[in-house]
């Protein structure tokens, strides 16, 4: 029994990662431009780098790539917003 178990995980995880493969080529080449417009003119090394963390990943880039989203929101805290010379506007 915990050899079918086994299997059973082993098998899923292949999946997931030849599912996760496929994408992550798509991705390189495409999908990571759209989500941030520096990664549009990476190299070729880039892309190839990109590969391994976009096939862990493949679920979650999925959805952002499928909703357009480009560049995070900035990040406002406290130094930040000093830093920028925003001050103190109780937000």
């Amino acid at each position: 029994m915990p050899t079918l178990i086994a299997t059973i995980i082993m098998a899923g995880l292949g999946l997931y990662l030849a599912v996760g493969l496929l994408f992550a080529v798509a991705f390189s080449l495409w999908g990571a431009g759209r989500l941030d417009q520096r990664a549009r003119h990476g190299s070729w090394g880039f892309r190839l780098l990109v590969i391994p963390g976009a096939m862990a990943l493949w679920p979650w880039l999925a959805v952002r790539w499928r909703r357009g989203t480009g560049e995070p929101a900035a990040e406002h805290n406290a130094h930040r917003d000093a830093a920028l010379g925003k001050g103190d506007r109780g937000v």
